[in-house]
């Protein structure tokens, strides 16, 4: 009896054996053939790496030509080819060189655990600013955000123009091309990183490879949701009447309401030229007015007076009347009064002495 969980997963480090010679010895009945064209800026590139394409190919028996006048480059089908996929991964050879893939990146596809997919995002944004800025959020700055990704999936990943080269395993490719879709939709690759993160660490655990992830995965909400505008005025709605609403006056009512319908030719002419002569009038009066506001003098502000801090002490003015006229009696340099007395007893001694 074997354990159903273990016939469903692949035991590690597993692989499909290669196939050979002894799996098919008659070769194949029919040529097959594949070509594709190059732009004009690959030429010289191609040129110089053309003759390592052909020895590469020339192991599993797939003739490959350069034709630098058309511009385009065909592999075809030998009478020795006996892999019936080998031209598959020819064609794909020759794509991924067309597309700025380097040789030595591109040669990989002919092993059996590698495959390609060249992903078009030319269409799937209609500005081109925003393409732009968008396939840029994808690169990340210096290529750090690319090579995040690189690392997670195990893939090679080339952004040339409009399409976006990955070479790696089926399961890389899975996630790359669900991370460059997303990013054109708007959606940053970080988050998509993340989620590849966890994912990988949770891979290593192996009582969590038969349940699910879910639980594990973050959930990003968006924030930048624009809500819908409410208009300022909002018209209220009357009540239901199943009648229709009343005819407007045409001008001909109009002119018979007013009288002008019965007004000759003439009339009518003076009548209009009156009223435009009043609505002048009354425009040339309004610019007279704004040009007049230039010369109104402002109106001065009132100033206030600020009222003096009031004395906690009282003054007494009669007490300065007196030092006042005490001051103006004294002569300038004049003795006191006591030193007077005192200096004429001294004399008056002095005489009774003699």
């Amino acid at each position: 009896t074997v354990d159903e969980s273990e016939l469903l997963t692949v035991p590690d480090g597993w692989k499909e054996p290669p196939f050979t010679r002894e799996d098919n010895p008659k070769g194949l009945l029919e040529e097959s053939s594949f070509a594709t064209l190059f732009p004009k800026y690959r030429e010289a590139y191609l040129k110089e790496c053309w003759p390592l394409v052909q020895k590469a190919l020339g192991e599993h028996y797939v003739n490959a030509t350069l034709d630098l006048i058309e511009g385009s480059m065909t592999v075809t089908t030998t009478k020795k080819t006996f892999d019936p996929y080998a031209i598959i991964r020819a064609r794909d050879l020759i794509k991924l060189l067309a597309r700025s893939v380097p040789f030595e990146q591109a040669v990989r596809i002919l092993q059996d655990d590698v495959a390609c997919d060249i992903i078009k995002i030319g269409s799937l944004v209609r500005k081109k600013e925003t393409f732009i800025k968008r396939r840029g959020r994808l690169l990340g700055p210096k290529g750090s955000t690319l090579k995040a990704l690189e690392l997670l999936t195990n893939c090679y990943i080339m952004v040339q123009g409009n399409t976006v080269s990955a070479l790696g395993p089926f399961s890389g490719l899975k996630e790359v091309r669900k991370v460059v879709l997303d990013t054109m939709k708007n959606i940053h690759p970080i988050y998509n990183i993340k989620t590849l993160m966890i994912k990988r660490e949770l891979s290593k655990d192996p009582e969590l490879r038969c349940q699910s992830w879910e639980r594990f995965l973050p959930k990003f909400k968006r924030k930048n949701l624009k809500k819908r505008k409410e208009p300022k005025k909002k018209a209220a709605k009357g009540e239901y009447t199943p009648f229709p609403p009343p005819q407007p006056e045409s001008q001909v009512d109009k002119e018979l309401a007013s009288g002008e319908y019965f007004l000759k030719e003439r009339q009518r002419k003076r009548k209009r030229m009156e009223e435009i002569k009043a609505k002048q009038a009354d425009a040339v009066k309004k610019r007279q007015e704004e040009r007049s506001k230039a010369f109104i003098p402002p109106k001065e502000k009132t100033a206030v007076k600020t009222k003096k801090a009031s004395t906690e002490k009282k003054i007494d003015i009669e007490a300065i009347k007196e030092k006042v006229k005490n001051a103006k009696k004294k002569k300038l340099g004049a003795l006191p009064v006591e030193e007077v007395k005192l200096k004429m007893a001294a004399d008056e001694k002095k005489k009774k002495k003699k």
